[in-house]
């Protein structure tokens, strides 16, 4: 029947995305900073990124009427994306912009040797190759942060059509890529916000898709390219340990991971930076703020507000349940073992991106953008699991408001103390849960499978 409806919305879906593509343009011609060759510089961008896009899903194999529908969500995405091109927020203004103009002052390149930014190197190499480039720095931040939202997009592509029954993965993978493409944290972290978490979001993606391929090599070195960007890809590098100790990936593979992360340092060594500066940048980072939240939809939440976290039970207490809950998921993938599928491979790396940065201290808002993207994955996978994405992005993005406006959305007043987001924290409490629940439930299929020797890898 799905063939039957591509055939009708085929040609009216490509028109669409066409439209959006041509008013995509127009909105560049009209961007407030720069001259007429930088707007037409960011309209050939723009246009190019779409162009991308097309390509990786050709590149996939999905042609014809297919192709011809996927016009509409990325001609829509690509539009969105350049009506956030001029805002400029806290962030860019307080750190981004400040970090450009010293790359800038002192030779480019020549600059990451100095001490600059509390983003690890690979970052600064970005910021340090565009001030080469003359073109207002705040649409080069942002257009960066958008290719990789259309990297996000073909590694959720690739991943749900790893993990989804090969009846369904036809329809559900390009819908991945619309839905990753237009997921409204997506859009907002990047092209709205000029923040970055989607380089190492895409990163982690594709090496999930990438394992679950069977390629571990590369799916190993993603992850530490990734980890080479953001701290936060922790919260599901267990993953490759449970399966590890699920017999699904070799030891001697996980240590391309050490080999790779030391190459993308490299360069900053060769140009003089100090090796404990680098190696640092995250403990640093970690000690940075003192509040048990920032923002974030996490169990801190429930502690009354402003209480902070210098030497607090509270954190400590988050900390070891953060472990308890790793561990635990670990011994899922030693008791299993060989008996683990892919969609059960998926639900614990769900759990893992809801629930680490749930129960950890000094949590920024942005930290579930990792489970903002594997929930709607699974979503695109299972059908019960569209209760989860809605519950975590519906949560995430209530978060994103509180910053963004730099007020809560409610404040519960109880017994003389108050709760700065208590239903923010309480929606994603309850992604967590049914997460969970998912994950128990393709637990016992696996088991049952196995009983049967059916092979499910």
């Amino acid at each position: 029947m799905h063939r039957a409806w591509a055939e009708k919305l085929s040609i009216p879906f490509a028109v669409g995305g066409g439209l959006c593509l041509a008013a995509a343009v127009a909105v560049c011609a009209g961007l407030e900073r720069g001259g007429p060759l930088d707007r037409a510089g960011v309209a050939v961008a723009m246009l190019a990124l779409a162009g991308l896009a097309l390509g990786l899903l050709r590149l996939e194999r999905v042609e014809g009427r297919k192709l011809l529908l996927m016009l509409l969500p990325i001609g829509v995405g690509v539009l969105l994306r350049a009506s956030m091109l001029d805002y400029a927020g806290t962030d860019y203004t307080g750190f981004l912009a400040n970090w450009y103009r010293f790359f800038q002052d002192n030779g480019g390149f020549s600059a990451i040797a100095h001490s600059v930014g509390d983003y690890n190197v690979p970052y600064l190499y970005f910021l340090a190759a565009i001030t080469y480039i003359p073109m207002p720095d705040l649409y080069l931040i942002k257009l960066f942060s958008i290719l990789f939202d259309v990297i996000l997009a073909w590694g959720g592509f690739r991943l749900v059509r790893a993990v989804a029954r090969p009846e369904w993965s036809g329809v559900a993978a390009p819908v991945a890529f619309g839905v990753l493409f237009l997921l409204p944290t997506v859009l907002l972290n990047g092209a709205y916000w000029a923040q970055c978490d989607v380089v190492y979001g895409a990163l982690t993606v594709l090496a999930i898709a990438l394992v679950l391929e069977g390629r571990n090599k590369r799916s190993v070195a993603l992850m530490a390219v990734a980890f080479s960007f953001k701290l936060q890809t922790i919260f599901v590098l267990p993953l490759w340990g449970v399966l590890w100790l699920a017999k699904r990936v070799k030891f001697r593979q996980l240590w391309v991971f050490p080999g790779v992360y030391f190459l993308t340092i490299l360069p900053a060594l060769l140009l003089g930076k100090p090796l404990g500066e680098i190696l640092g940048i995250y403990v640093n980072q970690a000690s940075q703020y003192p509040r048990l939240t920032l923002n974030a939809p996490s169990v801190y939440q429930f502690v009354p507000y402003g209480t902070e976290s210098g030497g607090n039970h509270y954190a400590l207490v988050g900390i070891v349940a953060a472990g308890v809950l790793v561990l635990a998921l670990l011994g899922v993938g030693l008791w299993l073992g060989r008996r683990m599928d892919r969609r059960l491979a998926l639900t614990i790396g769900l759990v893992l991106a809801i629930g680490v940065p749930f129960l950890l201290p000094h949590m920024h808002e942005r930290y579930f953008f990792l489970a903002d993207v594997i929930s709607a994955c699974w979503a695109c996978v299972s059908l019960a699991g569209i209760s989860t994405a809605a519950l975590v992005s519906v949560s995430s993005l209530a978060s994103y408001r509180v910053f963004l406006r730099l007020k809560f959305n409610y404040v519960l007043n109880l017994f003389g103390n108050q709760y700065g987001m208590p239903i923010e924290a309480s929606v994603m409490l309850a992604a967590l849960v049914t997460a969970g629940v998912w994950m128990v439930w393709e637990l016992k299929r696996c088991t049952r499978a196995a009983e049967h020797e059916v092979e499910l890898w």
